[in-house]
């Protein structure tokens, strides 16, 4: 039998680790750093963006194409944003290999060295903002709503899979407008687009809020963010949605003509969620039995387990079975018939329980004589027989009742787990315990990086929705208009 995985209480990230590994999700590479995303995490991972690329067309955006490679001279035009990610570049400086002459091995040509090097895209806006400047001339271009779906490379000395990967996979909308107001308008709306994929899909609540000038993305006039509770009380950022003001239309001269006949220069975001939401996802609802996942995000929303003993009675089921598999998948229900006999029964139930499948079927020749099925739900680790009249509707309705039960247990850990502090001991003994802090905060980096460098706390957001409140701020004592949200974070 197959060792337990450790506890979440025991070893979080051990846990976390060893999940990964045993759901098949995925695996460490011969590259330091990287990751192998195995066909089982794929899948969810493709599930992930069919729902989001959905979601971005509704919005008006188009997917498009842009290179991997970007010379070094462009990411260099936009001050903030080459100093925001100039120690994570992979650089590219020569263009052939040949074979050492003492017979060693290859070696890089010395002949071969790039009039310019290039950079590895850690992020595409200023290639991006060298092509607009091509398409863009006229308020009639105006707005360019483009994203892309991509890998990028970030070169992390502290690597964990899904969380943070040298290459990681993700998608990044870039668009042009004639206004602030519109852009603005943008950034919110694909805030909103993520928050609602994060809820509804993935039932995962999350904070809507504004990152501090400190946790801006380099070369942004603002940041909005989602920010999500994991199960050990740290914060996981899950989206970010980013005001690029005119900054890179500046930087590369994108300029158009307005309708009032005047040269100005656009307005524009970026946006993007990435494989750190596969992370969010294994850690805001697994269990120490293995994964549970939301049935919309489910590869195999169904798994159907015959129990036989012969060919003969795997014959009889199927003659049942196979045609509640054709209803199944016509109700749009993905669904996995184990006939293999290759283990037995209760092996499957215990795979499948770890590989998170929302609701298992098991049928014997008893539930074929009596014409019942007995069901289990992965969330609640409940089961029940009941008939097998009217048992795709059942299904329907279980896996609804599913997608928002894991939220609804997602949510409630949340608030159990939100504390509103008033002083900055307070602060640091609730800290080492986990979990969201509501704190006053004077508004200064001064203050906000002192706090970081004794508690290794960040200001996660200051909350979209928050109220304002008078108060005073738990380092300064300074006043303060509204509580902000602090914690840990991955």
């Amino acid at each position: 039998m197959a060792k337990a995985i450790p506890s979440r209480s025991e070893n979080y990230s051990e846990w976390y680790n060893e999940l990964i590994k045993r759901a098949d999700l995925a695996e460490n590479s011969a590259v330091r750093g990287c990751m192998i995303i195995k066909p089982y995490g794929f899948s969810i991972w493709e599930k992930m963006q069919r729902a989001l690329d959905d979601m971005f067309k509704e919005t008006g955006h188009s997917n498009a194409y842009f290179p991997l490679f970007i010379p070094k001279s462009f990411l260099s035009k936009e001050a903030s944003h080459v100093e925001g990610f100039a120690k994570e570049c992979a650089v590219v400086t020569h263009y052939r290999l040949k074979n050492a002459e003492d017979g060693s091995g290859v070696i890089v040509d010395p002949e071969a060295k790039l009039e310019e090097e290039l950079i590895v895209r850690p992020t595409s806006e200023t290639v991006i903002w060298s092509t607009y400047k091509n398409w863009i001339q006229s308020y009639r271009d105006l707005p360019l709503l483009i994203n892309q779906w991509a890998n990028v490379v970030r070169w992390e000395m502290r690597t964990r899979i899904f969380l943070r990967t040298s290459e990681f996979l993700w998608q990044e909308g870039h668009t042009a407008h004639a206004t602030a107001k519109e852009a603005m308008e943008e950034t919110t709306q694909m805030l909103n687009v993520y928050a609602t994929f994060a809820e509804e899909w993935m039932a995962m609540p999350v904070i809507r809020g504004t990152k501090t000038a400190n946790e801006r993305f380099a070369g942004a006039d603002d940041t909005l963010c989602i920010e999500a509770m994991m199960q050990d009380g740290k914060a996981l950022q899950a989206g970010t949605s980013h005001f690029l003001g005119q900054n890179f239309a500046k930087a590369f001269d994108v300029k158009f003509l307005t309708k009032d006949n005047q040269q100005d220069y656009v307005w524009g975001t970026s946006w993007g969620v990435s494989t750190r939401l596969m992370g969010a996802l294994i850690m805001a609802h697994s269990d120490d039995d293995g994964l549970v996942l939301p049935p919309k995000l489910a590869p195999i929303q169904v798994v159907i387990i015959p129990i036989f003993r012969n060919d003969e009675q795997l014959a009889q089921l199927s003659e049942k079975i196979n045609p509640l598999i054709k209803e199944l998948r016509k109700a749009g229900i993905s669904v996995k018939y184990d006939t293999s006999d290759a283990n037995k029964p209760g092996w499957k139930f215990a795979e499948y329980e770890l590989r998170g499948v929302p609701v298992r079927l098991a049928m014997g020749m008893r539930d074929l004589e009596n014409n019942t099925v007995e069901i289990a739900r992965r969330d609640l680790k409940t089961k029940e027989t009941i008939s097998a009249e009217g048992l795709v509707a059942h299904i329907q309705s279980l896996l609804d009742e599913i997608q928002a039960s894991i939220y609804k247990k997602a949510a409630q850990f949340r608030q159990e787990n939100t504390f509103r502090v008033d002083t900055y001991d307070a602060f640091k003994e609730q800290l080492e315990k986990g979990g969201f802090l509501m704190a006053h905060w004077d508004g200064t980096s001064e203050t906000e990086e002192a706090i970081k460098e004794e508690t290794k706390a960040t200001i996660r957001c200051i909350p979209l929705d928050a109220e304002l409140e008078e108060g005073t701020c738990i380092y300064s004592g300074k006043p303060s208009k509204q509580r902000v949200v602090f914690a840990r974070a991955y």
